[in-house]
């Protein structure tokens, strides 16, 4: 037997499934991955199964499986070990359950349907945050999420799209039939893990965020007394929320590189305020973080009557202070002092 009629032989043993587990090793896993989510899970099994009986494929065969399906890839992919390969890409682009669901004959939705639908959760994120997911999904993933989420909550995120995603997607939508359950699934899964769960850690982290804005409105006593009460009360990630503290009175825990930096861009009549009755070591710590001209001028204005100036103007004037170190410190121009005590 020639080689040439060995090499015919080898063309006609091959499979429907066996060629399109070659094609899929030779785009590589990336785009082979993305492709796998739209198989049923029959055909990912026939994939599997296919994959399992291919060897080693020459150039030439592959070349002439490629032209079959009329597509054209990069030169050189050489000779494949396709089913090393395509385990590779299956396990990796599918998640333990889905692999032992292929690999036992179970359906893949089981699990889906036990949890909470997906679809009213996504509705609870902001449309800026699902589209700039999308855009790196494949047109054909877009629509189907776009039509299984509210009409108005939709539109928003189709909003977010370029122009030629947004046409794409649509005119996908407008040809959009039913997906595999097992397809649904695979989609669900990957916006449950990249979108929802991971937003549930943003946002108890905006939770902290917020608690502390609100926190440190308060002054120092008030501040010390709510956060006793907290801690009373079982609050969680309490070192979280102290790392984002600060009250004026702090400032003398500040090194003095960073109060030097935090008074750089404070006018001296808000300085002067807030300085009003404070007590010699933090008049101190802030002094001798300002240049002499203003150091001079600010002690002679609190030698000096202090006027109209009222309890309410010093405490203004003590949480712009304040303020300004939360920013600048978020700005990570310094660390503020809880921080560096857990550094």
């Amino acid at each position: 037997m020639t080689a040439e009629s060995s090499a015919m032989n080898q063309q006609l043993s091959l499979t429907r499934s066996q060629k399109a587990a070659a094609i899929l090793v030779a785009m590589g896993k990336p785009a082979a991955g993305r492709l796998l989510k739209f198989f049923k899970q029959e055909e990912l099994r026939a994939l599997m199964g296919g994959a399992r009986l291919l060897r080693t494929i020459p150039q030439a065969e592959l070349e002439r499986v490629v032209a079959e399906f009329e597509a054209e890839f990069a030169e050189g992919a050489g000779l494949l070990d396709s089913a090393d390969t395509m385990d590779t890409i299956f396990s990796e682009t599918l998640t333990p359950e889905e692999m032992t669901a292929l690999m036992n004959d179970e359906p893949t939705v089981a699990a889906a349907e036990e949890a909470i639908p997906v679809w009213p959760q996504l509705e609870q994120l902001e449309p800026e945050r699902v589209g700039a997911f999308l855009e790196s999904e494949h047109p054909q993933v877009a629509a189907f999420v776009l039509s299984n989420l509210a009409s108005s909550f939709a539109a928003q995120v189709l909003l977010t799209l370029s122009k030629p995603q947004r046409g794409e997607i649509v005119k996908r939508m407008l040809a959009l039939n039913p997906a595999a359950p097992e397809a649904a699934a695979i989609i669900e899964n990957e916006l449950r893990s990249k979108l929802i769960e991971d937003n549930s850690a943003k946002a108890s982290s905006g939770g902290q965020v917020r608690v502390a804005s609100v926190l440190n409105e308060l002054d120092k006593s008030q501040l010390d007394e709510v956060m006793e009460d907290l801690e009373q009360a079982g609050g969680t990630n309490l070192e979280a929320i102290r790392a984002q503290l600060f009250a004026f009175e702090d400032v003398v825990l500040l090194d003095q590189k960073a109060r030097v930096t935090l008074f750089d861009g404070i006018a001296a009549d808000v300085v002067t305020l807030a300085l009003r009755n404070a007590d010699g070591a933090l008049t101190e710590a802030i002094l001798s973080a300002l240049g002499v001209r203003a150091r001079r001028m600010i002690e002679s204005e609190l030698k000096s009557d202090p006027g109209n100036a009222s309890a309410a103007d010093v405490a203004r004037a003590r949480k712009t202070i304040a303020s300004t170190a939360i920013r600048l410190a978020s700005q990570g121009l310094f660390a503020l002092p809880q921080v560096q005590a857990a550094a």
